[in-house]
């Protein structure tokens, strides 16, 4: 991964030292194991407990065996007497590598777990933070409807909700171990070894395998991290078109002797909003090769394991970049609420055509009658950059049926709160 999009605390679960640990820690949870059938004794098992590693001298064997788990498992032996016998005994390499990964996903999981719990903090303070400011809503990109900032962050915190809840079931999956053998059929172990070893190491079990974990857990796993970061997508999505010069309503902050653009002074560029959106693009495209891992031929191949030395540690160092960046973001974000009251001005009024047209479908109007009558005085107060309240004081066919007071009534601006607080009770807030 790009050092540019890694945070320590995640790149630390993936690092050669990490991996090789992971490994070592299933080969002595099965020696335990085996202690516990008597197949070990405690000495040797005592003795096994010493056993260590050098990363060096695993990659000089691997230059000759070019097999990194056989080279794991001879340089571990190099620092262990007799009772080396029993590293790897009854194993394959996959037995080790997956259930491994297992531990190492665990631990990736536990960050990105707290990640999202961070952000949807963010997004709930904004929420209760900008509960009543008003804000043009836009459909196609086109002034609609008066809305509130808050219910932007609102819709956000329950779409993290969910993908919370999908994670930790996704997380599940992938935090599993299995010791089934060459083939799956558990012959040199056993069928139940697994499920003691597993237990022993904090995972997950699977009933059933070949050589390997099936990987639909995998590339379910990777879709909900690519849900995640495509919402994240949506949200930067939102603040860049906000941070247009047209529209200003908020802006990613900008540090001091923070640069815009190499040729323009006076740029302030959505540029963060504009990586994470970069970003998700390619946390998409891990999902599909991990759905791509999938058919493998027969009880197990190797296609799928280049694949995953990239993808297991570059989209969780990648999501939890993505995750930290997006929260601070957030906390530092500048809006202008003046700025969005103005642009609620901006169109002469004629947001309010939709309320006029229910008031004369209040006075007994059909709503094409109705519709047709506002229509085109909305129309022309937008071709006009004329007020469009004006105008339609000057209508005869709208004053026939609303009086001056009652057409005041569908202009006012508390009207758009009137359904916030149910909403926002609807989510719990």
């Amino acid at each position: 991964m790009n050092q540019r999009y890694v945070r320590s605390i995640m790149n630390a679960v993936w690092t050669d030292q990490a991996r090789f640990q992971a490994w070592l820690d299933v080969e002595l949870a099965v020696c335990e194991v085996y202690t516990q059938q008597g197949l070990i004794t405690a000495d040797e098992m005592a003795a096994l407990r010493q056993a260590s590693f050098n990363i060096d001298r695993i990659f000089a064997i691997e230059a000759e065996t070019r097999h990194d788990v056989v080279a794991f498992t001879r340089a571990v032996s190099e620092t262990l007497g007799p009772e080396k016998r029993w590293i790897h005994y009854g194993l394959t390499s996959t037995d080790v590598v997956d259930t491994a990964n297992g531990l190492l996903f665990k631990k990736a999981n536990a960050i990105l777990r707290d990640d999202l719990v961070a952000l949807m903090d963010i997004l709930k303070a904004k929420a209760l933070q900008y509960k009543t400011t008003l804000t043009m809503g836009r459909t196609h990109g086109i002034h609609a409807e008066i809305t509130t900032f808050g219910l932007k962050y609102t819709l956000w915190l329950e779409e993290f909700r969910r993908h919370l809840a999908r994670f930790d079931a996704a997380a599940s999956e992938v935090e599993t171990g299995k010791i089934s053998g060459a083939v799956g059929n558990c012959l040199t172990t056993g069928v139940d070894l697994q499920d003691a070893v597993c237990q022993r190491l904090g995972l997950n079990v699977a009933a059933i395998s070949t050589q390997v974990l099936q990987r639909d857990r995998h590339a379910h796993y990777f879709s909900v991290l690519a849900l995640i970061a495509s919402s994240l997508d949506k949200i930067a999505v939102e603040f860049r078109h906000l941070q247009r010069t047209e529209v200003r309503e908020t802006e990613e902050g900008f540090s001091s002797g923070q640069k815009g653009s190499s040729a323009m002074p006076h740029k302030r560029n959505p540029i963060s909003f504009e990586n994470i959106s970069g970003l998700s693009r390619l946390m998409r495209g891990y999902m599909i090769s991990a759905y791509e891992n999938i058919p493998l031929w027969h009880e197990r191949d190797i296609s799928h394991s280049s694949v995953e030395r990239v993808i297991f540690p570059d989209a969780t160092i990648l999501l939890d970049y993505l995750l930290a960046r997006m929260t601070g973001l957030l906390k530092n974000l500048k809006v202008d609420e003046a700025r969005m009251l103005e642009n609620i001005q901006a169109t002469h009024g004629v947001i309010f055509a939709q309320r006029v047209m229910n008031a004369l479908i209040g006075k007994g109007l059909s709503r094409e009658a109705a519709y047709d009558a506002v229509q085109p005085i909305a129309m022309t107060a937008w071709t006009t950059h004329t007020d469009f309240h004006t105008l339609l004081t000057q209508s005869s066919v709208i004053h026939d049926h609303l009086s001056n007071e009652e057409l005041d009534t569908c202009f006012t601006l508390d009207y758009y709160l009137s359904t916030v607080d149910a909403l926002y009770a609807r989510i719990g807030l």
